[in-house]
């Protein structure tokens, strides 16, 4: 049975979805040509914003209309404006700059993914490779450590003071898949007797160690290199951070996982999982509900896990209960799991 529909039958939404992958191209462009830095330096019209950013007019000015179609920038007259998000978060002065962001997301190597998803489909996961993503020591996790750092360092100070370390407390924190090393960093940065060992690829890890130089806590920023699955962990941890990676695998692997995990937690330790957590019904909340499309077209059986999924490989892996954190104004979710 079709769902029902309170207006007469339309082909606009087929015909805006078929030509949808002109919005991410438009962003992308804009992001490499500095628009956005282009206009809050003050450039409005599109002469003034096309000198600036070395340009035809008449292209800029397509651009900028169709950035103003798409809700990334305002028009009032022939000046061009940047929306506030457009404004925090695409103008290159701004602190919460993200636009880095780009150069992971619309990346080739994720891009080329879904040219044919009839045969991901059919297959039921990634065609790239052997593992797709998940490749030993894949380089896209370089590219996602340096260009995708901005976009978590908010999620990341959320998620240090909703752990709360107690700023006196000797804590070790074990932070599985770091990338980019920002979730471990904050927690040193909240408190200055964590000690942070970070587990990832060895080329990954050194790009995390700049991070933690340029953060000031090296000295307690410890690289373990190799897969989470092999590298022997130690025990004696006070949290286990689990950010942006159980979605890549499947339940049973992520119970393996966890299991070893919970046996590197000291009695009362702490898993915090950052996660995109759809609705039971799997369509809701947008961002989250779609994810699952990104781990269909680059894994060989991960997801986007419902929390009742998420709650039930924690208990099988030896924790007593889980809680369901909101982490605004990011879409991702915080999962606390009690050993």
């Amino acid at each position: 049975m079709s769902a029902p529909q309170t207006h007469a039958p339309s082909p606009m939404l087929f015909f805006e979805t078929m030509n949808a992958y002109q919005r991410t191209a438009a962003l992308k462009g804009a992001i490499q040509l500095d628009v956005f830095t282009a206009i809050g330096e003050g450039n409005h019209t599109a002469p003034a914003i096309a000198a600036r950013c070395r340009t035809s007019e008449r292209g800029m000015r397509i651009l900028c209309d169709y950035l103003v179609i798409i809700g990334f920038l305002a028009k009032e007259g022939h000046d061009y404006r940047l929306t506030p998000d457009s404004a925090a978060f695409l103008d290159r002065r701004s602190p919460a700059y993200i636009g880095t962001a780009e150069r992971f997301l619309a990346s080739s190597t994720l891009v080329d993914a879904y040219k044919d998803i009839a045969a991901i489909v059919r297959k039921g996961g990634e065609i790239m490779s052997a593992h797709g993503t998940m490749d030993p020591d894949h380089p896209i996790w370089v590219e996602f450590a340096r260009s995708m750092a901005p976009m978590m360092a908010m999620p990341a100070e959320a998620i240090a003071k909703l752990v709360g370390a107690p700023e006196g407390a000797t804590w070790k924190v074990l932070d599985i898949a770091a990338g980019h090393g920002l979730f471990g960093i904050a927690i040193a940065r909240q408190n200055p007797n964590a000690t942070i060992v970070a587990v990832d690829w060895s080329r990954v890890l050194e790009v995390a160690q700049e991070h933690a130089a340029s953060a000031g806590v090296s000295q307690r920023f410890q690289p373990l290199p190799g897969s989470a699955f092999d590298v022997e962990f130690g025990d004696g941890y006070d949290v286990a951070l689990l950010t942006n990676f159980l979605h890549h695998f499947d339940p049973a692997t992520c119970e393996t996982l966890l299991r070893k995990v919970s046996a590197a937690l000291k009695p009362g330790g702490r898993a915090v999982t950052f996660e995109f957590v759809p609705n039971e019904d799997r369509v809701s909340p947008p961002i989250a509900a779609a994810f699952s499309m990104m781990m269909l077209g680059t894994t060989e059986a991960g997801d986007a896990y419902t929390f009742s999924e998420l709650d039930r490989m924690f208990r099988n892996a030896g924790f007593a209960h889980s809680e369901l954190h909101p982490l605004p104004p990011s879409p991702g979710q915080v999962l606390i799991s009690q050993k």
